[in-house]
């Protein structure tokens, strides 16, 4: 038995999984389909004003500082039309924790980024999240990133959630708690002053797009395109 997959399989239950998974700590199609389940939310509220309002105010920036970053840094919206969060399972993550190969979602490389490869109507992504959950899910939500802005589980810890798995069950909630995981890694990662910059010169967006993209982020014009959503929100 695999006392972190029967965890898994409770903590399922405990979610209002019905009817109840048998805690056997086996995993299985079973438990795959819980999560793939209990993880869509259709009624997902989008991000209000005054929510917005709020965010700006605890980072000390602008509503058009962060609606710019929100246009360059995210996929769009955080939720897939079949309810769940938008995710990208990284197999190289997986890979890190677990030292071991498996088809499909561990590997030293990064890679293997398909949406429905074998055309089965479901996420290849969550596909891979629900397999990896079945062998090691605290690793496993850490091996994905997360919502609107594409946050990586692994830093659940520094922004301040419970484990894993609570940062991946607030990204099911609301285009809110996306914006809220957004504000916790600015505030984590000492991007406030870069975020309170920005504005239509792509030189006062290098900060907060180097600090949020990595050293690459001058290859695919981050700075740029920040400050040019920027002045298109005037």
């Amino acid at each position: 038995m695999n006392s972190k997959v029967a965890a898994l399989q409770t903590w399922l239950n405990a979610k209002g999984m019905t009817p109840p998974l048998v805690v056997d700590g086996q995993g299985g199609s079973a438990t795959r389909a819980a999560l793939l389940k209990l993880f869509a939310n259709l009624n997902a509220k989008a991000v209000t004003a005054a929510q917005l309002h709020g965010f700006a105010d605890r980072l000390g920036c602008t509503v058009r500082q962060i609606k710019a970053v929100a246009e360059v840094e995210s996929g769009g919206g955080g939720f897939l039309t079949s309810g769940l969060p938008k995710i990208l399972w990284e197999r190289h993550y997986f890979w890190k924790r677990l030292r071991l190969n498996i088809p499909l979602i561990s590997d030293q490389s990064p890679g293997g980024y398909t949406i429905d490869a074998d055309r089965n109507g479901i996420n290849d992504s969550w596909e891979k999240l629900a397999r990896a959950c079945c062998t090691a899910p605290g690793w496993a939500f850490e091996s994905a990133s997360w919502g609107k802005f594409q946050i990586m589980g692994a830093w659940w810890q520094k922004l301040g959630y419970h484990s894993a798995i609570d940062f991946a069950w607030s990204m099911r909630q609301s285009e809110a708690d996306h914006y809220e995981a957004l504000v916790r890694y600015v505030e984590a990662y000492g991007l406030v002053p870069a975020i309170r910059a920005i504005d239509g010169n792509p030189a006062n967006c290098v900060a907060f797009a180097r600090g949020y993209n990595g050293k690459g982020f001058a290859k695919y014009s981050y700075d740029s395109r920040i400050a040019k959503a920027w002045r298109r929100l005037a």
